[in-house]
């Protein structure tokens, strides 16, 4: 019997962590109820309710598990090393909040079984405030452009990914991983669904201007070189202009030196416009520098509280199980 993962990364979702477990609960029970499955929430150390929820969801079934980080890692880590912690032939990721239908689960695993790897769920519409959707319309555009790796518009994580590549991730080894960009890259035999997001269930969003800056500037730092190429090219424009400018001054000096009086205002003005620039590009210098920074200190994603209905070694042994599996498979092609 094949089995299935299901993440549910959370932080402050006492609202929802009940209602979700059911959800997802009933559906593998009466929809997909050929499959196995595990149900695992990673809780990015949350200050309500949620972890005392979700040990009592634990104690009621023993599919589902919990893993309690020691502190917030971030919208990225958690997600990525709960993905990593999954047994299942295959894993699927959705959010906590009901933005992300979780009926859409049936959807993934039916086009898995068509053989693709990997389905992931493309929000084409969205009940969020319009602002912010056009905003990260605008946001999906650029970095589309900019990035060398074509990206994938209006995607979240929000999907199956195949076991085949869960290994994918763990080799990787990326102590800064943004998941949506190592799909681009990396995922293969890939499947787009269009859906709806819908407005959260309960509770309040946890993003912020700050979390979506971040976010921005993890993919830019990771698939573009645009920062630094624009730098390069605006200092030999600003160069350029400069120099000009300096010549036609020079001249006019010359020519009328007793009447020409510019004063100092061209000169304050390209000086604040030169100190403008400059502070840009040092400030996406600095975005490049802190990326490579984290990568290069090899941090763990995360770091485990406590985990709850994990058979010791769980996952070490379905490391094992697939790498067995594996060589069945590449044997039995090369028969």
């Amino acid at each position: 019997m094949k089995k299935i993962s299901i993440l549910i990364p959370c932080y402050n979702e006492e609202e929802n962590v009940v209602p979700m477990s059911k959800a997802v609960v009933e559906l593998m029970e009466t929809k997909l109820p050929q499959y196995d499955y595990e149900l695992i929430f990673i809780d990015n150390a949350s200050t309500d309710n949620t972890q005392a929820l979700l040990r009592q969801i634990c104690k009621d079934n023993k599919k589902i598990k919990a893993i309690f980080n020691t502190k917030n890692f971030g919208q990225f880590n958690s997600p990525y090393y709960g993905m990593l912690q999954t047994t299942g032939d295959c894993t699927v990721t959705l959010c906590c909040d009901f933005q992300d239908p979780v009926e859409l689960i049936e959807v993934f695993v039916k086009e898995w079984e068509n053989g693709y790897k990997i389905v992931t769920g493309i929000k084409t519409k969205s009940k969020e405030n319009k602002l912010v959707r056009g905003l990260r319309t605008m946001y999906y555009k650029l970095i589309k452009k900019m990035s060398d790796v074509e990206q994938i518009e209006h995607f979240t994580g929000f999907g199956l990914y195949d076991r085949s590549f869960i290994e994918v991730l763990r080799e990787l080894d990326d102590p800064s991983p943004f998941l949506r960009g190592i799909v681009a890259e990396l995922g293969f035999k890939r499947k787009d669904i269009p859906y709806e997001q819908q407005k959260r269930a309960a509770g309040k969003t946890h993003n912020n201007w700050y979390t979506l800056y971040d976010a921005a500037m993890l993919s830019f730092t990771s698939y573009t070189k645009i920062g630094l190429r624009l730098a390069t090219m605006l200092g030999f424009l600003i160069a350029f202009v400069s120099f000009v400018i300096a010549v036609v001054y020079l001249v006019l000096k010359l020519i009328y030196w007793d009447r020409f009086t510019a004063g100092m205002a061209p000169i304050l003005i390209g000086m604040f416009m030169i100190g403008a620039v400059q502070l840009i590009f040092i400030g996406f210098m600095g975005e490049y520098i802190m990326s490579i920074n984290k990568r290069v200190m090899k941090r763990p994603l995360v770091v485990e509280e406590e985990r709850i209905n994990f058979a010791p070694d769980d996952t070490e042994d379905a490391l094992a199980d697939n790498k067995v599996d594996n060589e069945v498979e590449n044997a039995g092609g090369k028969a």
